[in-house]
């Protein structure tokens, strides 16, 4: 079992040459320059390493892409054994990244919420308070209130 720094480095090594021959080596015209390497994972035993990617475009540019992927698998491998230089290369595995549609998301449900905001502020713009601009007693209305505390109490207990 390899230790976790290999295989970061291993990792990186992986992506940045998978993405320089997709970039250069590859005539594939289905990946093209909108496949973008966006991660790389190395398992413990850097036997099989898992190629994160994204593309630019809908989703039929999306479906070629995994395709010339798949078939450029080979290719993508021998370059990263004539690289890394270890003794057994990793298995490569391509998934389609799902950052750009969390992100989407993300973006969404902010949007979502300023319109939200927005119409509470729309609808406390000629508001007013309930019980008056500070609801909370002062200090001197403390002392008042005190003051008159004492005071009743000593004419309850005359009675």
């Amino acid at each position: 079992m390899a230790d976790n720094a290999r295989a970061k480095r291993l990792a990186d090594l992986i992506r940045e040459v998978v993405a320089k021959k997709l970039q250069r080596g590859i005539k594939d015209p289905r990946l093209g320059t909108h496949v973008t390497i966006t991660d790389t994972r190395v398992t413990g035993d850097l036997r099989e390493a898992t190629v994160f990617y994204t593309v630019y475009g809908d989703d039929e540019q999306r479906a070629e892409a995994a395709a010339g992927l798949e078939s450029a698998k080979g290719v993508l491998r021998s370059a990263v054994g004539a690289a890394a230089g270890v003794k057994f290369t990793p298995t490569l595995t391509f998934v389609a990244d799902a950052l750009p549609d969390n992100a989407k998301t993300i973006e969404d449900l902010l949007d979502r919420a300023r319109q939200s905001d927005e119409k509470v502020r729309e609808t406390s713009a000629g508001a007013t308070f309930a019980g008056g601009a500070d609801p909370y007693r002062k200090s001197e209305d403390a002392t008042d209130a005190a003051a008159s505390d004492d005071g009743e109490d000593e004419t309850d207990g005359d009675a």
